[in-house]
């Protein structure tokens, strides 16, 4: 019998037109809708919108669009604060209202949990989300980082372009400052830009590999207002006096407390290189957690939002459900922010990381603070921690993670459920691997007890999420 197929009439053609009304959200925060059943995925609209779309790319079930005209603007609408909201590669979500950007992101932590992770009753594990409220007569989600990297480069006039990557791209959004960092960071990169366009320094060429200005790196320690300035070049060194030039231009701004130079010779998308040298002051600023103080260096590993940070670390604490007579594991220490917050709750601290750096910089951050129940050891994760446990016999009463976006190690996982602690508080940046190691985890005999999300990133579509698990014969204890 021959069979015959008919093309689908109602398939979509690209550069065609149509009133499409918005109506959610997908992972990446772009609008959808529908059109004769078909999906239709759109950037820069809001759930409620009515927009008139044209199809730029058409496949069978979907299609993507871009907005030609709001039609009729949803009610969670707004005008972005800033005028580089829809070309700079940061700010995603600016024209979808704060309280829509939270609703949002929880229900998108919680279908992860639910079609990934195989958690049955996601809603009511989950605690409010954690927002960040506007001070100083700033909006909510606003003047929050702590670092901004800043790309240099030319423009096709030859005027010097400073600012932040374009969506998906390596196109460099000129900008003045921005709406996420304080304006203590934008005077610095102000004075920057000023210094570069009446010196003879040339901007790095990405496409040739030429030039030497890449990046200026700014970070501010919130607790104490010190800033610390890195450029970034392709060299081994400044031309003639330049380093004494930019340093005059700087060391008066209000906090300056630290200018080094980074070399970063290599053709890579890396920002910062292997090798800082001190231009001026000390290296590093001096950052506090609570009562807490620790080293901020150029390449160190620090949570981008102080204010969500430590909410996020007195939440840890409280799942983590400290008495002092615990053993406690921290994977993925970085420079011991963690380990260090808990260490005085707690009987003993082990502290794994794998970049030899963090794990100095670790051990410098507990002598700093007089801390002495932890031990930090540089290696993976996946291969330290059943080494400590099967040779040396240490078992764990908690467990507490903050792995890089890609999750946990398998193996780290398995010996996780070895060693069955009673508890194991999982801090996340990305909630499908989250939910897929819990479901590993759920196949080991633990359930998640609570969650809490928290707007870290505001004006994106990232968050961090924290989640409890708890052994399952002792979840009717936590």
């Amino acid at each position: 019998m021959r069979r015959v197929f008919l093309k689908r009439k109602n398939m979509l053609k690209k550069n065609e037109e149509y009133r499409i009304r918005i109506e959610d959200y997908g992972n990446d925060g772009e609008g959808i809708g529908h059109v004769d059943g078909i999906a239709v995925f759109v950037k820069d609209v809001v759930k409620g919108d009515l927009a008139k779309v044209r199809i730029v790319k058409a496949k069978k079930n979907y299609a993507y669009g871009i907005p030609l005209e709001i039609i009729s603007p949803s009610p969670d609408r707004v005008t972005p604060p800033c005028p580089h909201a829809r070309v700079c590669g940061g700010c995603s979500l600016m024209h979808i209202s704060y309280d829509s950007q939270l609703a949002w992101k929880q229900q998108k932590v919680r279908a992860c949990l639910e079609r990934i992770g195989g958690v049955e009753n996601a809603a009511d594990l989950m605690e409010p989300i954690v927002r960040l409220r506007g001070d100083a007569g700033e909006g909510d989600g606003l003047r929050y980082r702590n670092k901004g990297q800043f790309p240099v480069g030319k423009g096709r006039d030859g005027e010097l372009l400073m600012g932040f990557y374009g969506r998906h791209s390596h196109r460099i959004v000129n900008t003045e400052g921005c709406l996420l960092q304080s304006a203590k960071m934008d005077l610095v990169l102000h004075r920057c830009r000023e210094f570069l366009e009446e010196s003879s320094l040339e901007p790095y060429d990405e496409e040739n590999h030429s030039g030497l200005i890449r990046h200026i790196v700014i970070r501010e320690a919130r607790a104490t207002g010190e800033l610390q300035v890195c450029p970034v070049i392709c060299a081994d060194s400044l031309p003639g006096d330049a380093d004494e030039r930019l340093v005059d231009v700087l060391k008066d701004i209000d906090g300056i407390t630290s200018i080094v130079l980074n070399i970063n010779k290599e053709r890579t998308n890396r920002i910062l290189g292997a090798r800082t040298r001190l231009l001026w002051g000390r290296e590093w600023i001096e950052d506090r957690i609570k009562d807490l103080s620790f080293e901020i260096g150029p390449v160190s590993f620090y949570q981008v939002n102080p204010v969500q940070t430590e909410r996020m670390y007195e939440k840890i604490l409280s799942y983590a459900h400290l008495t002092g007579s615990e053993t406690v594991f921290d994977l993925y220490c970085g420079i011991g922010t963690i380990s260090l917050f808990l260490a005085r709750s707690a009987k003993y601290i082990y502290g794994i990381e794998i970049v030899p750096e963090a794990i100095e910089d670790a051990k410098r951050n507990a002598v700093r603070n007089g801390i002495t129940n932890v031990r930090f050891q540089a290696g993976k994760a996946e291969k330290l921690l059943p080494f400590i446990y099967e040779n040396e016999g240490v078992k764990a009463d908690v467990i507490v993670v903050d792995p890089p976006r890609k999750g946990c190690d398998e193996a780290a996982i398995d010996t996780m459920i070895r060693m069955s602690p009673a508890r194991i508080v999982y801090m996340s940046c990305d909630p499908a691997t989250l939910a897929r190691d819990i479901a590993r985890l759920k196949k080991g005999g633990y359930e998640p007890v609570k969650v809490c999300v928290f707007d870290n990133f505001c004006q994106s579509t990232h968050v961090e999420t924290i989640a409890l698990l708890a052994r399952i014969k002792d979840t009717m204890r936590v």
